[in-house]
């Protein structure tokens, strides 16, 4: 309860302007995005502009990152597709609420923690192919309103909307110069709007996308059998989205509190995206999870408190209520300048300044990651294969780091110093290192500098023991951390090593 007391972020001082303009610029951005991802999974278009209202309403207040916008993001909707296709719009209402309650076991159990093990190489191929994603969707732009066609604009259409594109990047690139006061793509697209509107110029506008009006959410229990065929059908589709929202909503998260130098909450982040999920899946909304383009147009208008979000979601439902026709003439080409822009600016450009001090493993990873978002649009199946070549990578550099210093006492007796992780990775380095035919008939493993780590590494120490057993020699261990002493008593069942007691060691975390 009492992490609630700050809801609205109180203790903070809020600079009102700046939330309020963060968030009418964010619902203009939103807008677009929400309308032609709904119609590119075949819903109607209101259903998205539902889900950024719920969505963006309920993780402002809820979620454990001030700043963090969520809507109806494509890296969710593009999972809902074959569902739509093949079981109809009753079953992905379903499968959004299914996945709402996913997220909300995630943030139960604290298991948002998990983000940290997203190394940063991974985090910048992430990010450096969403920039690449967002930049390429708005090329679609670019493209004849013909329906059917896919050719590009030529001749006068295309003049017309490079020119109104490089307008909105002018000004939203000079504005800052000279002032801060107001958010320079708000201004770029109010600017373009009147332009368009004052010159009668013939180009895209928001209407030709989709009609932005209707009435308010409805409620609305999704139309399915509630029998175990129907979980099977969901269930898989529910998990997928679940996770792809998790993943870009904590990698989201990470990224805004680098920028802002705050510490979001990923647990309560998780709740909050859970209960927006489940709330869509009853309010007729195709669901969702943060977005980085629109967190990143909020970061940059200045936005740093709870406030603008909550403007954002409630501009749109106000436009899906009230102002459709104004909203309806705004010219695709501020829209696309702006998300340009915003690609320009999420693009870790400081990877390229480090690419020639980075280790070449960790070059490629990003690279793949990077690829892997680009062109499959799977956002969590790049950050897992990026994060398992991470780990293997590094389970491969610390298996080499295994070494041993070897001394005999004045009493005939052999040491082996052992410096390093013994695990699955190191136990054929670990085993090289020693001469059981030559070494005397006792010999002590100093493990001080050491650990065991898994079960290989104990099978290791068994077959060892083994070793010097049937060479009638004694093997001992000493300085055993704790943790090791638990792994080596809970397999004591299956191995024999001979452990020493060492009272007076203590490991450095106890």
């Amino acid at each position: 309860m009492q992490s609630y007391l700050n809801l609205f972020d109180f203790r903070q001082k809020i600079n009102y302007k700046n939330e309020i303009l963060a968030g009418l610029t964010v619902a203009m951005t939103m807008i677009p995005e929400s309308l032609s991802f709904a119609i590119l999974a075949g819903l109607p278009p209101l259903v998205g502009l539902y889900a950024a209202f719920i969505m963006g309403l309920v993780t402002s207040v809820f979620g454990g990152r001030p700043g963090l916008i969520s809507g109806g993001a494509g890296a969710t909707v593009v999972v809902l597709i074959a569902l739509m296709n093949s079981h109809g719009m009753e079953y992905v209402f379903a499968a959004v609420a299914l996945a709402g309650l996913f997220q909300i076991a995630v943030g139960l159990f604290k298991l948002g923690k998990f983000i940290r093990l997203v190394p940063q190489p991974v985090m910048y191929g992430f990010v450096n192919g969403l920039a690449v994603i967002i930049f390429m969707a708005q090329l679609d732009q670019f493209k004849s309103r013909e329906p059917g066609s896919d050719a590009w604009l030529e001749g006068a259409p295309l003049m017309i909307m490079a020119g109104l594109v490089g307008l909105t990047i002018a000004i939203t690139t000079i504005l800052p110069r000279f002032t801060k006061a107001v958010p320079p793509s708000l201004v770029a697209i109010i600017v373009v709007f009147f332009v368009v509107l004052g010159f009668q110029i013939d180009t895209r506008l928001v209407k030709d996308i989709a009609s932005v009006g209707g009435g308010f959410p409805p409620f609305h229990i999704p139309r399915v059998p509630l029998t175990f065929e129907t979980l099977r059908i969901i269930f898989p589709y529910g998990l997928i989205m679940a996770g792809v929202g998790l993943t870009e909503g904590l990698l989201t998260l990470s990224l805004v509190d680098e920028i802002t130098g705050t510490k979001g909450n990923g647990n309560r982040e998780s709740l909050a995206q859970g209960a927006a999920n489940i709330l869509n899946g009853f309010f007729f909304g195709m669901g969702g999870c943060p977005m980085i383009a629109q967190t990143m147009v909020n970061l940059a208008a200045g936005a740093r408190a709870r406030l603008s979000g909550i403007i954002a979601s409630l501009t749109i439902l106000s436009i899906i209520l009230f102002a459709s026709p104004v909203i309806e003439l705004v010219p695709m080409a501020a829209l696309t300048g702006v998300m340009i822009m915003v690609a320009i600016s999420t693009f870790e450009w400081a990877s390229f300044r480090i690419i020639n001090k980075m280790p070449k493993q960790d070059i490629f990873v990003g690279v793949v990651v990077a690829l892997i978002t680009i062109f499959l649009h799977n956002l969590a199946l790049a950050v897992l294969i990026g994060v398992i070549i991470s780990a293997l990578v590094f389970a491969w550099e610390s298996a080499k780091r295994i070494r041993a210093r070897k001394y005999t006492d004045e009493n005939g007796v052999k040491y082996y110093e052992i410096y390093g992780p013994l695990f699955f990775g190191s136990v054929s380095a670990f085993q090289e290192k020693f001469d059981v035919a030559t070494d005397p008939g006792v010999v002590v493993i100093d493990f001080k500098d050491s650990r065991i780590a898994d079960m290989s590494g104990i099978e290791a120490l068994n077959k060892l023991t083994e070793r010097y057993a049937k060479a009638g020699k004694k093997l001992q261990l000493r300085y055993l951390s704790e943790d090791c002493r638990r792994l080596l008593r809970n397999a004591s069942s299956v191995i024999h090593v001979n452990v020493m007691e060492d009272p007076d060691y203590r490991v450095a975390t106890d």
